[in-house]
């Protein structure tokens, strides 16, 4: 089993910036890829973003690409979101997982979640 804890959420204003890390640990051989999905309250949970945890391939959502990236800090081995102009659509509980195999995009192929880190985004 592999377990995930992310940090970096907060509350900030339209066009700031965060960072989001998503700490993997215990078996993390099992782990191919690492996803960061978004829930807002009243709505489904939502691709943001993964990468491939050896080979570095990114995979985005639309409606963040050009403004968030998705990294590995390997010192600190660690996921990182970075996420630029920010604005208040964004607001929303994010949580990284884990995903063996399948699909990247589809939140019930991943196999180990995090409790997440709440962003939220004002005007």
């Amino acid at each position: 089993q592999v377990q995930l804890v992310e940090s970096g959420g907060g509350l900030v204003q339209a066009g700031d910036s965060l960072r989001l890390s998503c700490a993997p640990s215990g078996r993390t051989y099992h782990m191919n890829t690492v996803g960061w999905f978004r829930q807002a309250p009243g709505k489904e949970r939502e691709f943001v973003a993964a990468i491939g945890w050896d080979s570095g391939t990114t995979m985005y959502a639309d409606s963040v690409k050009g403004r968030f990236t998705i990294s590995r800090d390997n010192a600190k081995n660690t996921i990182d979101l970075q996420m630029n102009s920010l604005k208040p659509e964004d607001t929303a509980k994010y949580c990284c997982a884990s995903l063996r195999t399948g699909e990247w995009r589809n939140a019930d192929h991943y196999d180990s979640w995090g409790q997440g880190t709440q962003v939220s985004v004002y005007s």
